[in-house]
This record gives structure tokens, sequence and C-alpha cells, in this order.
């Protein structure tokens, strides 16, 4: 199946290129055509030809490398050292079993794909592998901060392609920045990468569980009122400024200032923000803390329309889910009570909305932990070799168990998967081919995933 659509997207983008030359010589002037607006057209008319098996994604990312031994795919059976200290529970999903401190999550198994097999080549830097397992694009242990070269995350790639509606933010981040380490620089993997600032994703870093919660980037300053952003509205376009063209700053800067009055004038989207409409019982399901209501705070921006929200869950690499030390301690009395009660709340509201089958619930980290456990007060370090992840809705199959490990957790033993593949596959979901070729300002093309195959079995 891979190899066929490989096959017809090179037939595909040599026609295209053909298409290019052919109206090159009779001269793109002539025709009120320009290069970028031409190569915007193909991408669309290929994107066409793709049914999207969903619309929206949120992703649950556990920033710093969640323990796949202690969480999905357990080892009771293994030998001192490496069997973890939490009991496997049954699940809704019959003959699988998860941790114990996952309670909730444990009875929605059955809506769930759950891949054992993950692997990459990143074992030491955070912000290589985040990049990795966000983009497919697996370059190694080259951390740092981002770079203008990086390949674009999942938002901007789906507000390049899959557009929202002017007055929707089309993708938004919570509630941090992640750095790499305290006082580090921000993590790559979350921006727009070579498409340019406007396609990076509003961050929003302010903590939605604090009673004074609101997002001064949406908000009106209180001298200016509706009446006064409608008339800079029409000074903004009376003086041409947002129909400027081209990829340069000043196309870029004057589309990112349309969007936001755009955006200031939507009581749909400015609604989406306020939190206290959900009564306390739902506040406290999600659970009363950053995560839980940043969660409950990507649920309502879904329904308000926007295609992609990514919740990263640190404030830097080694502040939660980096479990070097006090693993057990640490899993059993903050963070997977926190997961199990925001995700497992998430998806029962998506269920009984009715949006659970478009919209993709995505939970992963950057790689899993050893299987060795460590005398660091029984901490695991970082495990490249080996991970699991788990997709629940959107597209993909309901009560699946892909892949497994071999009897330690250290590596895979049937299916293994790499994140270009998982990220291929998510794309298919929402309907965009990764072979599909996107261009940078430079109007140079890029692959949408730069390796991975879609993994069919993986989609409903």
């Amino acid at each position: 199946m891979s190899e066929r659509m490989d096959e017809v997207s090179v037939r595909r983008a040599a026609l295209s290129r053909r298409r290019v030359l052919q109206v090159g010589g009779l001269g793109l002037a002539g025709l009120g055509l320009s290069l970028p607006s031409l190569l915007a057209n193909e991408a669309a008319a290929e994107q066409k030809r793709i049914k999207p098996l969903a619309d929206n994604c949120i992703l649950l990312f556990l920033n710093g490398g969640p323990s796949h031994l202690d969480m999905w795919d357990m080892k009771p059976n293994a030998p001192d050292g490496i069997r973890g200290e939490f009991q496997p529970i049954a699940t809704s999903l019959p003959g699988y079993q998860i941790s114990e401190h996952m309670p909730r999550l444990s009875q929605q198994m059955h809506l769930a794909t759950v891949v054992r097999s993950m692997n990459h080549s990143v074992n030491n830097s955070h912000a290589a592998a985040v990049y990795a397992s966000l983009t497919g694009h697996d370059r190694g242990e080259q951390g740092g901060g981002t770079r203008p070269t990086d390949h674009p995350n999942l938002g901007g790639i789906m507000a390049r392609l899959r557009p929202t509606a002017a007055t929707v933010l089309p993708q938004v981040h919570l509630p941090y920045m992640t750095k790499e380490g305290a006082g580090g620089p921000p993590q790559p993997g979350f921006f727009g990468g070579f498409l340019g600032h406007s396609y990076d994703p509003l961050f929003v870093l302010q903590d939605p569980n604090a009673a004074d919660f609101r997002v001064p980037e949406l908000s009106l300053q209180t001298e200016v009122s509706s009446q006064r952003l409608t008339a800079r509205r029409q000074l903004f376009e009376a003086t041409g400024i947002a129909s400027v063209e081209g990829r340069s700053a000043q196309g870029e800067m004057s589309r990112m200032q349309e969007r936001a009055l755009d955006i200031l004038s939507s009581e749909q989207t400015q609604r989406a923000f306020r939190l206290s409409e959900e009564s306390d019982a739902v506040r406290d399901s999600y659970g009363r803390n950053i995560y839980g209501q940043s969660t409950l705070l990507a649920r309502r921006l879904i329904q308000a329309g926007t295609r992609v929200v990514t919740i990263s869950w640190a404030p830097d690499a080694n502040a939660t889910w980096d479990t070097h030390g006090s693993n057990f301690k640490t899993l059993k009395s903050t963070l997977l009570p926190q997961l199990d009660s925001a995700c497992a709340s998430l998806i029962n509201d998506l269920t009984e909305r009715g949006m659970l089958d478009r919209t993709l619930v995505a939970v992963f980290g950057d790689f899993g932990r050893t299987p060795k456990i460590n005398a660091n007060n029984a901490g695991r370090d970082h495990w490249n070799f080996c991970y699991s992840l788990m997709l629940v809705g959107g597209g993909f199959q309901r009560g699946l168990i892909y892949g497994s490990s071999d009897s330690t957790g250290a590596f895979p033993a049937s299916h293994a998967l790499v994140p270009g593949d998982v990220i291929s596959t998510i794309y298919r979901a929402l309907g965009i081919l990764p072979t599909t070729e996107i261009y940078d300002q430079f109007q140079r093309p890029y692959r949408v995933v730069p390796g991975g195959e879609i993994v069919d079995d993986l989609l409903a």
C-alpha cells in the first residue's frame, strides 16, 4: 500500500514540475499567476484526493520520557531489578493490562490503539528526541534549541494544508513552552520551522487552573472598543497591507496581524477560553491542576474549531516525566493520577459529545525508561530502544494492541515502528499524505514527513 502511494506521489510530483515549466514557458505574469500561488494550488489539489478520517488532534505530550514499563507495557514476571513496584490491572480490553495507577483509563482501552514497539536513535538529548517524536525527522543526537530550518510541527502543517476559518485559532500550545532543562532554550518540534513564525502555535502560558486565568493576547485592551477594532480593521485593509504577497518578513507579519484582528472579533474563539462556563463537577473530573485544566481547555478549543492542541506536560525537560530518580514515587503520587484523570475525562467528554470519531487523542513522549531500575531512589533512565504510546479515536483502530516488546521491555519483539511511521499515519488520518511536498519561504520542497510509512493496520 505505502509503496503504491509513493509511486503515485512521485508521478504527481513530476507532473507538477512539468506543469510549472509549461506555465513558465507561457509566462506566469501574463496569466496573473505567481510561482508560490501555483505551487499552493497544486498542493491543494493533491489534498482534495485524500478523504480525512479525522479533523482534529489533541496531543498530550509527556515531555521527559514516560516509563512504558510502569504504564502500558508492564512486565510482572520480569526479574527483580527490572520488574516495577506497581501491579497490573485488567482493562476493558480482554487480555490487556495496564498500571494500577491508571484505573479510569483502564476502562477505556477498548477504544484505544496502544503501540508497544516504538524506537528511534536518540537516547541522550531530550530536545533531539522530542523533535524526532513530534516531526518524524530523526536526525540523531542534535540537541540544542530551535532552528529556522527545523521541520514544522503537526499544527503548522495542518494550518498550511487544512486551514481553519479565519476567526478560529488553527493551533494552540499549552501550558508551557518547554525548555531543554531549567533555563535552557525552547525545545524544537513545537514550532512552524521552515514555514515561518506565522505557522507557530498560539502559546498560552498562563495556568488555566488559576482563578484569574485569562489570555492577554486574545483580549482587547480596556480602552479599545469593538467599534474601534472594526475601524482599525478597515484602515488595515484600506492601506493594502493585508494583501502583501510572498514570504517576506513584512508579508508574514501582515498575515499574523490580519489573523489577530479576525480572532479578536470572534466570540466563538473568545468563549473557548472561559473555563468558568464548565461545571465544578466537570472541572474536578479533569483534575484541579495546570495539566488537567489545560486538557479541559483543549477540548473546548477543539469544539470551537481549532485543529490541533498540544499540551507539553513539563516546564522543562527534567521537571516531570524524566524520572531518573524516584520513578515509582513520582508516578504514583503525581504523574499517573493527573494523567489518568485528565485523559480519561477528555476521552469520555469527546465520546459523549459525538466528537471522538473525528478527534484524535494522542498520548506519547520522547522515549521510554530503562528496564533496569537504578540506585537513585529507584529511578529509571532514558531508553530509546523500545517504548509505548497510545492513540484514541480520530480514525485509529479501537481495541488494538500493536507490536510487542521482549521479556524485559528492552527491545521490540514484533512490528517495530519509528516516529516517522506514527506521524505519517496520524497525517493520513487527518487527510494529508505524508509524501506531499510543502515549500519553505524560499520555495524549496520538502516532504510533509521526512521519513516513515503509513501503517494501515493502525487505521480503522
